[in-house]
């Protein structure tokens, strides 16, 4: 597992949040995203887990039921700089040499998902809770990531694409193309109308200021259709991130 970014565990409610400590919990966080992004698919995975190179360096947040110790969601994060920002995730998909430029700690936020089971919008509010946490204990300036659409063909996304249009990122940290398979984002941006066809993860990233890549990544590993989001943290309206650490204050202990 990668280096540690320093957090205490959280609670709110029935949850409770923390990094994952052992080999253990980390394949726990491997089988609830193998439930989430490939069951569905008929992935021939041996062991029902999602598991891939990057698992080794990052840090892992798990969301558990404090009663029963059962993983109710899960997410994975590292740190990057300038100089090592090739090594991400996201960097096998885009051109990330604009963004390597970003003055600040940038820390990769990948496989967010919850149990297909829980409902709770606590869970939810805790998993923010501790990416707040994360975010400042590490004097982070930018949170960014693959937010992906169920489905790699980029016919059904049509609508929320163009949605998406008028989001599209500074030039000067824009992300340039490397992956084979990629669709452009129209040129003229749709009515938000769409939105509601846009993933609840990255309407939450938009909603806190965030921009998107100018195209889109079709992934036929996951099936699914991507683009590279950034949430320049400076930039998130006051009265969201106040909201934030209020309930990031408020889970401690």
């Amino acid at each position: 597992m990668g280096r540690g970014y320093g957090m205490q565990p959280l609670s709110r409610g029935l949850y409770e949040v923390r990094l994952a400590t052992s080999a253990e919990s980390v394949a726990a966080a491997q089988r609830l995203r193998y439930l989430a992004f490939r069951a569905a698919r008929g992935s021939a995975a041996a062991d029902h887990r999602d598991a891939d190179a990057f698992d080794d360096q990052a840090q892992h947040v798990l969301v558990q039921d404090r009663a029963s110790g059962a993983l109710v969601a899960t997410y994975r994060v590292q740190m990057f700089d300038g100089a090592t920002l090739a090594q991400s995730y996201a960097a096998q998909f885009y051109d990330l040499s604009r963004l390597a430029r970003f003055p600040a700690q940038m820390l990769e936020m990948g496989r967010f998902c919850l149990a297909p089971d829980r409902h709770d919008p606590d869970i939810l509010r805790l998993a923010w809770a501790a990416m707040t946490r994360l975010v400042d204990a590490g004097g982070v300036g930018l949170l960014f990531g693959c937010s992906s659409f169920a489905g790699a063909d980029p016919a059904r996304h049509t609508a929320a694409l163009g949605a998406l249009a008028a989001r599209i990122a500074p030039e000067c940290w824009r992300p340039g193309p490397r992956a084979p398979e990629r669709v452009s984002l129209p040129d003229t941006a749709a009515p938000f109308a769409a939105l509601p066809q846009i993933p609840p993860l990255l309407r939450t990233y938009l909603s806190m200021g965030g921009w998107v890549s100018d195209h889109a990544v079709i992934d036929r590993d996951l099936d699914t259709l991507h683009v590279l989001t950034g949430v320049e943290i400076a930039a998130i309206p006051p009265a969201r991130a106040r909201a934030l650490r209020m309930i990031a204050a408020e889970s401690m202990g």
